[in-house]
């Protein structure tokens, strides 16, 4: 199997994505109007569902909107310092919107046809659609000389962002990043590790890993964070600690509270 972890990569397109790492912490550089046409203009050209673009973006500029950001999504301040903040939300409304303003309905009507209206489906393309485009903006955001962190806890709180942000029925926040520029210290921390393409790259079918490969996938994870130590708390082992600290925490409740909140609004369940 190839080395995707290469430390020498043959283009510098490689060596971007191998280097880039969530940044939190930015000067007070601003990003220029021109840096920032270059980030979206890139953006607009990530991969999209039919040539459809299922998805808005919303620059959250008011400092009061960022400033309650930083606590509804899981009580983070430096989303309220960073420069630039885009949110992606998973947009099907812009096409019912469209559909209806051309007449699908009185077509439908005309033809005997029931008027479809967005599913989950539907949701989960858009959904895709959002995250390629906010994949495509961190990659562009690291050629231009920028950090950027991930915020998956704009999916909490569905109610209030909504409110925020005067999201209609089929319009899903499924992603927010940050940017700006690194400051030196995080220029210079150590990149979080990733696992090796064997325990995640498997020919044909999916490969149920048992507890002997789970161990030796998960050993370093172990090791960088009990340190020596046979107990954090009360967890003995890596996948332990991260069901008490993630997975079972109240953020985590939280979000599925949300999304549930969401699919409910998708399908005119309120």
């Amino acid at each position: 199997m190839p080395n995707f972890s290469s430390t020498e990569p043959p283009n510098p397109t490689l060596d971007l994505l191998l280097r880039r790492k969530s940044i939190r912490d930015y000067t007070d550089q601003p990003i220029s109007p021109e840096v920032k046409a270059q980030l979206l203009g890139a953006t607009l050209r990530a991969p999209t569902a039919g040539n459809m673009t299922l998805y808005t973006i919303i620059e959250v500029q008011d400092p009061a909107l960022k400033q309650r950001l930083a606590v509804t999504c899981d009580d983070q301040p430096f989303i309220a310092k960073a420069p630039l903040v885009l949110l992606f939300l998973a947009d099907y409304q812009r096409w019912e919107d469209y559909y209806t303003a051309c007449g699908v309905d009185e077509l439908c009507a005309l033809k005997g046809m029931e008027r479809r209206h967005p599913q989950e489906g539907d949701l989960f393309l858009a959904c895709c659609d959002a995250l390629v485009a906010a994949q495509t903006a961190v990659v562009a955001a690291d050629a231009l000389g920028l950090g950027s962190c991930y915020i998956g806890d704009i999916m909490e709180n569905y109610e209030t962002h909504r409110e925020m942000f005067d999201l209609p029925r089929y319009v899903f926040p499924i992603a927010m990043v940050c940017f700006g520029y690194p400051t030196e210290e995080q220029i210079n921390r150590p990149q979080t590790g990733r696992f090796e393409p064997q325990f995640i790259v498997f020919p044909d079918r999916y490969h149920h890993q048992d507890k002997a490969e789970l161990e030796e996938m998960f050993h370093l994870r172990t090791e960088r964070v009990f340190a020596g130590r046979e107990k954090i708390g009360e967890a003995s082992n890596f996948g332990q600690f991260n069901y008490l600290k993630k997975f079972n925490a109240e953020f985590s409740y939280e979000m599925n509270r949300s999304v549930q909140a969401i699919l409910k609004a998708w399908r005119g369940e309120e």
